[in-house]
């Protein structure tokens, strides 16, 4: 058996060009596993259904109704009082005959009762309209 003790000029402080990957590689390969070992553990979680949530704007376009009521449960078609229901759903017949519909947007005090806001919807119903929205404001921020 051989053995090589050192180099055959006797140069033993001889500098070596060539690069050792060695290290490299083993680096490389141990990172792999981790990213391999981790990737399953992230991507599988609770299998759940998240809601599909959409924030628009809403802009009041000129021929948009709009429909009030005050904590008394007064109802106010713009800025006027209503007389009672049937005046409101011969005001709205009129409405529902135009082209294209307008959209009635309901405003309704956050301390009303809810027997106004169906009376509105109620009257919408008998006259036809098939636009109804609810005008409310976002929560403050940080609650």
């Amino acid at each position: 058996m051989a053995m090589a003790v050192g180099h055959a000029d006797g140069d033993e402080d001889a500098v070596i060009s060539a690069i050792n990957t060695t290290p490299l590689v083993d680096v490389m390969l141990v990172l792999l596993i981790i990213f391999l070992i981790t990737i399953p553990v992230v991507s599988m979680s609770i299998p759940v259904v998240l809601p599909k949530e959409r924030v628009e704007v809403r802009e009041t376009k000129p021929d948009n109704i709009i429909i009030s009521v005050d904590k008394a449960g007064t109802i106010f078609w713009y800025e006027t009082r209503m007389a009672g229901v049937e005046t409101l759903v011969a005001k709205l017949k009129g409405v529902a005959k135009m082209k294209p519909q307008p959209e009635v947007q309901i405003r309704g005090d956050a301390t009303a009762r809810y027997e106004g806001v169906g009376k509105i919807l109620y009257a919408c119903q008998r006259a036809g309209i098939t636009k109804v929205a609810f005008i409310t404001e976002p929560p403050a921020l940080g609650s």
